[in-house]
């Protein structure tokens, strides 16, 4: 299976040891599954050891970085199927699934949404913890959070950007972006009062940020998700 058949149908990555990917996006929404070895991600939903039988989930549009083991890995890339929330999780056979995507890649996706068990896996060192301090609350302050955690303000910033590839400064701006991305197709308003509930300074600001993760202004995305209401209705 290729990289090439990945938005359509499934792929295996195939990871050196020690290597490192840093971090980056993807505009599709996709499953990935351990097989073989392991490594430590650190994405947009926080930061993670993953194993063999580790399944992520990820989300359209998702950013992270990913430190690989000794050993390298091999990771199953699977599209995603209705039902399949993002999140993390295990799967007690990783080579089944494996072999039924050789098949049929949706197939192996279905059997895998029945048989994920989800749960909390994550990191709790104070990147991790101030990671998911911005996804709740993107107006968070940094300095009086660093004096509460009992850190140097001036340190938070090269610590948490060398855990997680990104600014806790960027990282709030993709938090926000995110939002309004996923408020955008049932939003009602003026882009420029969804920028203002989502804590962007302008509608300008909420044009550049939504730009730069997708590629698309957001009129463009606003247009796409009317037309895509109406082809369904009509």
């Amino acid at each position: 299976m290729s990289e090439a058949h990945h938005r359509h149908g499934a792929y295996i990555g195939r990871h050196a040891a020690s290597e490192r990917l840093p971090r980056h996006r993807h505009a599709e929404p996709y499953v990935a599954v351990v097989l073989r070895g392991g490594y430590q991600e650190a994405g947009d939903d926080g930061r993670f050891v993953a194993q063999p039988g580790t399944v992520i989930v990820h989300e359209c549009w998702t950013a992270h970085l990913d430190r690989f083991g000794a050993c390298g890995a091999e990771v199953l890339n699977l599209p995603t199927v209705a039902g399949l929330a993002p999140g993390v999780g295990t799967i007690n056979d990783p080579d089944a699934v494996a072999r039924m995507a050789e098949r049929d890649p949706l197939a192996a996706a279905a059997h895998l949404r029945d048989g994920f068990n989800r749960h909390a896996v994550g990191l709790a060192d104070w990147p991790d913890l101030l990671a998911e301090a911005l996804r709740n609350d993107p107006d968070l302050a940094l300095a009086p959070w660093a004096r509460r955690m009992k850190l140097e303000p001036a340190s938070v910033s090269r610590g948490f950007a060398r855990a997680y590839g990104v600014s806790p400064k960027r990282f709030r701006l993709e938090v926000r972006t995110r939002r309004a991305l996923a408020a955008l197709g049932d939003w009602r308003g003026s882009l420029a009062d969804l920028a203002a509930d989502h804590g962007f300074a302008d509608q300008a600001h909420l044009t550049r940020s939504v730009g730069a993760m997708t590629g698309v202004p957001p009129v463009v995305l606003r247009a796409k998700s009317v037309q895509a209401r109406s082809d369904q209705t009509g």
